[in-house]
């Protein structure tokens, strides 16, 4: 799967180099009076596409689930009167079936959607033939091949003008964010696709909206394309997400301090400079890995220890020392502590899978 990076919608869209791309809007479709009111607000700063959702999936039975196909028809007044292309979610056949008959530019696939493979399917289908550009939240759950299948669905459809759309990741553990953003998923997507466009939607990663300025910056910092901010007049009021929405007003300041980095250096002394810094991280590098051989040799030889003695591979004792004094130790040199907890955790599985073969070896 390669993507085209000229020519398309996206490309069109992403010329402007120096300014990321903004899609902006309200979380949901509430009234025509809030959705042009909203517009008439985004039309004076520098919004790409209007989003509203027009369906919207929630978890519970009970909650607003969008105002459905009347919505649509808002849409289309605002993509006439006020010359914003307008963009939804769509997450079945009728609904892409609906959105196309009214003109809708550019369609998205909700995270709850992009989780099922047969829905994906049916909605590739229904777009066999059209030209309408079509972006893919990642999937709820942290699943980077799942995410990709979504895309090759819709790729494989005929629609090539694909954008995808960071969202974050339901997650067990507690954290400040809503969804966990997962930085290295969406950086393998990149790294594997780098033709394919990819957006942040900093509102339901934060689902605060306080959080929704730095996570936009760590996302422009990374390298993604552009941003989904949702956007209310009045977000206290809002039927669904008023925690993370913010008003015009406050995108404009939003927009007005984010930062687009260059993409590489163009000064000789700074790329002599990096390549300086390249190596010896190279060098560092070779230094940490041959401390894992090392640890590893040495966690083989107490396997064969405690084979010898009959002695279970888990220790419990020690590793809850081991967690502990790594991330003490961490902090003494100015290392982040979660991030050695983290590390040591995927060390602490190796070196079990190590001794448990050292435990099968036949005398």
């Amino acid at each position: 799967m390669k993507f085209n990076t000229k020519d398309t919608y996206f490309s069109d869209l992403l010329s402007e180099r120096g300014k990321p791309l903004v899609i902006a809007g309200p979380c949901s479709a509430e009234s025509e009076a809030q959705v042009m009111q909203t517009a008439e607000a985004l039309q004076q700063q520098h919004v790409h596409l209007f989003r509203a959702g027009i369906w919207k999936p929630r978890s519970r039975p009970n909650s607003f689930e969008g105002i459905g196909l009347e919505g649509l028809q808002w849409l289309g007044r605002v993509k006439r009167e006020l010359g914003l292309r307008v963009t939804t979610e769509v997450a079945n056949t009728r609904h892409v079936e609906e959105a196309l008959k009214q003109g809708i530019d550019v369609l998205w696939i909700g995270a709850r959607t992009t989780v099922n493979p047969f829905a994906v399917q049916e909605i590739a289908d229904a777009l066999q033939g059209a030209k309408v550009p079509v972006m893919v939240k990642n999937p709820v759950n942290p699943d980077l091949a799942l995410w990709i299948g979504s895309i090759e669905r819709i790729y494989n459809s005929g629609i090539t003008d694909v954008a995808a759309i960071h969202r974050g990741f339901s997650s067990y553990q507690k954290t400040k964010y809503r969804n966990a953003p997962v930085w290295q998923i969406p950086i393998e997507l990149k790294a594997q696709y780098q033709g394919l466009p990819v957006i942040v939607d900093p509102s339901h990663i934060a689902g605060n909206r306080d959080l929704i300025f730095p996570v936009s910056q760590k996302a422009l910092d990374l390298g993604y394309d552009g941003v989904m901010i949702e956007t209310h007049p009045t977000p206290e009021f809002a039927l669904s997400d008023a925690e993370q929405q913010v008003t015009p007003a406050r995108l404009a300041e939003i927009l007005s301090n984010l930062q687009v980095r260059k993409t590489n250096y163009d000064d000789a002394e700074l790329v002599n400079r990096a390549e300086e810094l390249r190596l010896q991280i190279d060098a560092a590098d070779h230094e940490i890995i041959a401390a894992l051989a090392k640890r590893m040799a040495l966690v083989e030889q107490i396997g064969e220890y405690k084979k010898l003695n009959n002695v279970q591979v888990l220790q419990l004792e020690r590793w809850k020392e081991i967690f502990k004094t790594r991330a003490d130790w961490a902090s003494e040199v100015g290392i982040n502590p979660t991030f050695v907890e983290e590390l040591y955790k995927l060390i602490h599985v190796e070196s079990i899978r190590k001794q448990t073969e050292v435990m099968k070896k036949e005398v």
